[in-house]
C-alpha cells in the first residue's frame, strides 16, 4: 500500500531520484506539488490538472475545516472524491495557519485557539484534533501539528517552539490511528543548526513514515535556507522521503534537490498565473506588459501544455487585460506544466551525474529574471 525507495543518487550531490507508493497512485521523485488549499487548484480542474503531469497536490486541514468543515467532506466520501482528483493528495496539519495568521490566534503549550478570518468564530486545533481532522479528509499523508517561528525571532521563541513541535508531534504520533495514511514529522528550530539537529533527532526517536523541514521562506535569505538545507537534511533518515515546505522557485527546487529534498509545495506557479506572470526557462513573462500587444508567438515555442498550443502571447495580454476569467486559467496551466516539465528533466538527469546541465536548458533556475 505504502512504499518509498531510492533509485539513484546523483554522484556530484546529494540528490535522489525516487519512487512514492500511496493508496491513490505513485509518486516520482524529486516532485512538486501545487497547492490546493481548499480542496482545489484554483481555476484548474482536476483533469487539467492530471494533463499538467501533476502527479500529488496538497490541501490544507486548517481551511478545509473552516468551511465546509472536516465531517461534511468525510460524509460525501472523503477529500479525493469531494474534489474529484483521484491521485494522491497530503494536507498540511493547519501548523502553517500558526504562523500566517498570527494575528487572529492565541498559541500556549496545549494547542491554538483561532479566530475564523471569516466571521470570527473561535476555532480550537491541537495535535489530537488536528490528526482527527486529516483522518476525516481521509488524504494519503498527513503532517503533524506544529509551530512555525518567524524569521528573525528571538532565540527564546525559536526554542519554543521547538519544544511545542516535538511534543505535538508525540501526540499526533498517538493519535493516529489510519493505517492507510503515512504520517510526516515536522522539523523546525529557525535558523539554529542546534535547534534543527535537536528537533531531527527527537523527531527520529518518535519515528515517522517522512520528514519535513518546516519554517523557511518566511523571511530568511536564499543563502540562509540553503546553508541550513546542507546541514540538516543529511541528519534526516535516508530511507524515508524528505519534504521541503513552502518552497518552489526555480532556483530553490534545484538547489533543494541538490541537498537532497524529495518533496516540494508552493503556491508560486497558480498565484504568478492569476497575476498575469508566466514562467520561461529563460525568465518570467509579465503578460501585461504592452510588448505583448502584437506578440503572436506561444509563451513557450517547447512547451507541450495546452495553453502553449492554442494560444498566443498577445491573446494571453487581452485576456488579463479585459478581466477575463480565462486569463489566469491559461496562465496558470501553463505555469503548472512549467514546474512539472522542470522536475521531469531534473529527474531524467539526475541518474547521468550531469545535473548542473539544467542550468543551461533552465537559466531561470540560475535566479528569477523578468521580462
Amino acid at each position: 500500500m505504502f512504499g518509498f525507495s531510492v533509485i539513484s543518487t546523483d554522484p556530484r550531490s546529494g540528490a535522489r531520484l525516487g519512487r512514492l507508493v500511496t493508496p491513490h497512485g505513485a509518486v516520482d521523485t524529486p516532485a512538486f506539488m501545487p497547492v490546493g488549499t481548499r480542496g482545489a487548484i484554483k481555476g484548474i480542474t482536476p483533469r487539467q490538472l492530471r494533463e499538467t503531469g501533476t502527479q500529488i497536490m496538497l490541501g490544507n486541514a486548517y481551511h478545509l475545516q473552516v468551511r465546509p468543515g472536516a465531517d461534511c467532506i468525510a460524509a460525501l466520501g472523503g477529500l479525493h472524491r469531494f474534489s474529484g482528483w483521484d491521485g494522491p493528495i497530503l494536507t498540511d496539519s493547519g501548523g502553517f495557519q500558526v504562523f500566517s495568521l498570527a494575528q487572529i490566534n492565541k498559541v500556549t503549550d496545549e494547542g491554538v485557539t483561532f479566530r475564523s478570518h471569516f466571521d470570527g468564530a473561535p476555532m480550537y486545533l491541537d495535535a489530537a484534533t488536528s490528526i482527527a481532522i486529516q483522518e476525516q479528509l481521509g488524504a494519503d499523508i498527513i503532517m503533524a501539528f506544529d509551530q512555525c517561528p518567524p524569521i528573525p525571532c528571538p532565540a527564546t521563541e525559536v526554542s519554543k517552539a521547538v519544544e511545542r513541535t516535538v511534543r505535538w508531534a508525540e501526540q499526533c504520533k498517538r493519535a493516529h490511528q489510519r493505517e492507510d495514511q503515512w504520517l510526516f514529522g515536522i522539523v523546525q528550530g529557525g535558523l539554529d543548526p542546534a535547534l534543527r539537529a535537536d528537533c531531527v533527532r527527537r523527531l527520529t526517536e518518535i519515528g515517522f513514515d517522512g520528514y519535513a523541514v518546516g519554517g523557511l521562506s518566511v523571511g530568511e535569505t536564499r543563502a540562509e535556507m540553503i546553508g541550513l538545507l546542507e546541514q540538516v537534511t543529511p541528519l534526516l533518515p535516508a530511507e524515508r522521503p524528505r519534504y521541503l515546505m513552502g518552497v518552489g522557485t526555480p532556483y530553490d527546487l534545484l538547489e533543494s534537490v541538490k541537498r537532497g529534498i524529495d518533496l516540494f509545495d508552493c503556491v508560486l506557479p497558480t498565484r504568478n498565473g492569476r497575476n498575469a506572470h508566466a514562467f520561461t526557462a529563460t525568465g518570467r513573462l509579465k503578460l501585461r506588459n504592452q510588448q505583448y500587444r502584437l506578440a503572436d508567438e506561444p509563451l513557450e515555442a517547447d512547451c507541450d501544455c495546452y495553453t502553449c498550443a492554442h494560444f498566443s502571447r498577445a491573446y494571453l495580454r487581452h485576456l488579463f487585460i479585459t478581466g477575463e476569467m480565462l486569463g489566469p486559467t491559461l496562465a496558470s496551466i501553463h505555469n503548472l506544466r512549467f514546474f512539472q516539465r522542470l522536475m521531469l528533466r531534473i529527474r531524467g538527469l539526475l541518474p547521468t551525474g550531469m545535473l548542473e546541465r539544467i542550468t543551461e536548458e533552465y537559466p531561470v533556475a540560475r535566479g528569477e529574471v523578468a521580462n
